[in-house]
């Protein structure tokens, strides 16, 4: 099917990061954005996506929707939208791209298609995709070649597989490492700075773990206005990982961190209010003496 109208689901930081790329190279966006805050509708007008109002209207003018949301919203909002479909009468292609476990998309899957929409399996790894190549987008299920006509307008997909819950059982392998390893590193920095032994464990990982380090100084700054979703997020992969017969407490702990995080002045603050100029040490100790 020819797709010339992609609606975004919903147009934050990273879906009106996707909308700016696809509509630089030449594709409609639109927005449901009736009863949205004002920073939403402010990120969507930056993005240059159009505005329909009603959920129902996006249906309508939309040929593929791209579900960007909060783990916890996905399922709400796939019903949204499939019974937008159902009063519609159109048949759309829905991706859900959000961070949950191939179960629960797996459960999506029929709600949309029980309705008359195509299901498309999707997962993002990477930031928003401001910079090009620092952004992949995966996808499985037997629609998900339709995807791949996106890469056309500037995005990077790619199909791997065509069952369902394979694109979201990546992204739980992928995000358990960098995002597992966020958590791990906070929590330990923060102990460090409790037991006042920040300057001699710098020291020690500017010597023995240097590239980690480095890593640590981007991936933490960035993660404070971001650990409100990202909590949802590690609670899915500790799904994902017990149902493999894994241990589930390890990313339940995860998301203990990133609640931690989120109660602070840091956690409080939008991605577009961070401060980039923060030393890592100032932002541990800020998250340190928040909590205490």
């Amino acid at each position: 099917m020819a797709i010339q109208t992609v609606g975004i689901l919903s147009p934050g930081d990273m879906g009106g990061a996707i909308a700016a790329v696809l509509n630089k190279n030449g594709m409609r966006t639109v927005a449901a954005l009736n009863d949205r805050s004002p920073r939403t509708k402010q990120l969507a007008a930056a993005a240059k996506i159009e505005n329909v109002g009603s959920l129902q209207n996006l249906v309508v003018e939309s040929d593929l929707v791209l579900s960007v949301l909060v783990p916890s919203a996905a399922t709400p909002a796939a019903k949204q939208v499939a019974e937008a479909i159902k009063q519609v009468g159109k048949n759309i292609l829905y991706a859900d791209c959000n961070a949950i476990a191939p179960d629960r998309v797996k459960a999506i899957e029929p709600i949309i298609q029980a309705a008359g929409g195509q299901f498309i399996d999707a997962s993002i790894i990477g930031p928003p995709p401001r910079v090009p190549n620092r952004t992949r987008i995966y996808a499985s299920g037997k629609p998900a070649g339709e995807l791949e006509k996106l890469r056309t307008y500037g995005l990077d997909i790619r199909v791997i597989d065509d069952e369902i819950g394979k694109a979201s059982g990546l992204k739980m392998c992928y995000a358990a490492l960098t995002k597992g390893l966020t958590a791990i590193a906070t929590e330990l920095l923060i102990a460090a700075h409790r037991l006042d032994l920040d300057e001699v464990l710098q020291q020690e990982l500017s010597t023995s773990q240097k590239n980690l380090l480095d890593l640590l100084h981007h991936s933490i700054p960035s993660m404070a206005p971001k650990a409100h979703r990202w909590v949802g997020e590690m609670e899915e992969i500790a799904a994902t990982f017990g149902a493999v017969g894994l241990t589930e407490r390890t990313f339940e702990g995860a998301a203990d961190i990133y609640r931690f995080v989120k109660e602070t002045s840091l956690g409080k603050e939008k991605p577009e209010e961070r401060n980039s100029d923060r030393l890592l040490a100032d932002i541990i100790a800020q998250l340190s003496d928040d909590n205490l």
